[in-house]
């Protein structure tokens, strides 16, 4: 069936669009007092990302709630090392945590071989159909996985880090180790992403969240090169957000995927001016400024929207919606987008 507003779905195969199409990431979460209460009624995080029922309720709120152009399936990038044999716990107001380790050769046998990635991921699969049939095709929904650098980083350094110098250490010490273990992720990643298209996922992003962290050089030959197998191994719309990738942005452009997103720190002129109108952006308001007061808030979506120049393009911050930011603040945003004429 056609879906009602597929806004988010032309405009990532560049098509017309009467409006810019606007949603948020990380906008299923602790901005929506309904989250909150959902959140409440189980242990943590993790256990709400594996019940499916609560997973596509929470899931579906922005969309209720905020008027968001799309939804994004709650889940978390670290079910792939989950699945792969190396489970994490989600520590409150900390973070991820890894008990195991992937640091030597020896390490690899903590990595299951030949998962059966449905099976394994069958909750998340599970989510994105009861998801489609509480959206009834309002808008599309979007699927998602960990870019393999970023998988990669959780999984050396065992939680969260502001250098993650264990991970990068290993690029010098043994990069044949880290190459092997990029490659199992990358595998598992495309078989997985496959699967949510199966299961209904209309869109997909590839989240590198510390693409930043690593030169030039070491960024291609560590995140790029598995990059780009997952995206010339799908089909259908594809964003590739790589945060803080200023130097590969060129290269990010060559990617076979539909769309780029964009950081805040990223000028969104210097993107469409590498690309033309060959690719869709996405992005990229400071995530700090709704913030500020709702005139504000105005003003500076005025200021990125007539930056645009294409209309090849979907609205989104520059990073995930904070947690105490307002939601009167988050449909300001998202009202002013609706508002503006292309």
């Amino acid at each position: 069936m056609k879906l009602e507003n597929d806004l988010y779905l032309r405009a990532s195969r560049g098509e017309e669009i009467e409006r810019y199409p606007v949603w948020l990431m990380r906008q299923a979460g602790r901005i929506l007092p309904e989250y909150r209460a959902v959140r409440a009624s189980v242990s943590g995080f993790k256990e709400l990302a594996e019940t499916p029922e609560l997973a596509s309720e929470v899931t579906v709120q922005p969309v209720d709630l905020l008027g968001v152009d799309a939804a994004i399936i709650f889940s978390d990038i670290l079910v792939i090392p989950d699945a792969m044999g190396l489970p994490y716990q989600m520590i409150e107001k900390k973070g991820p945590w890894f008990e195991n380790t992937i640091k030597t050769d020896s390490d690899l046998s903590l990595i299951d071989k030949n998962i059966d990635v449905e099976d394994r991921l069958s909750y998340v699969l599970e989510a994105i159909a009861l998801t489609k049939k509480k959206l009834n095709n309002r808008v599309p929904l979007i699927g998602f996985a960990g870019a393999p650098w970023t998988i990669l980083c959780y999984m050396v350094e065992g939680s969260g880090s502001k250098t993650f110098s264990e991970t990068r250490k290993l690029l010098y010490t043994n990069s044949r180790l880290a190459h092997e273990l990029l490659q199992r992720i990358t595998d598992v990643t495309i078989e997985y992403l496959k699967a949510q298209q199966k299961h209904g996922a209309n869109a997909l992003q590839l989240f590198d969240s510390w693409a930043g962290i690593l030169g030039h050089d070491q960024y291609q030959e560590f995140g790029m090169k598995y990059i780009t197998q997952i995206v010339d191994a799908i089909d259908g719309p594809l964003t590739v957000f790589a945060k803080g990738a200023y130097s590969s942005l060129p290269n990010l452009m060559d990617l076979s995927c539909t769309t780029i997103g964009l950081d805040w720190n990223m000028s969104v002129i210097n993107a469409r001016s590498l690309c033309g109108n060959t690719k869709t952006l996405q992005g990229n308001l400071d995530p700090c400024v709704l913030y500020g007061s709702h005139e504000s808030i105005q003003s500076e979506t005025f200021k990125m929207l007539k930056s645009f120049k294409s209309p090849r393009h979907i609205v989104n911050l520059g990073h995930g919606v904070y947690p105490d930011i307002h939601p009167e603040n988050v449909k300001t945003f998202i009202n002013t987008v609706k508002n503006y004429e292309i």
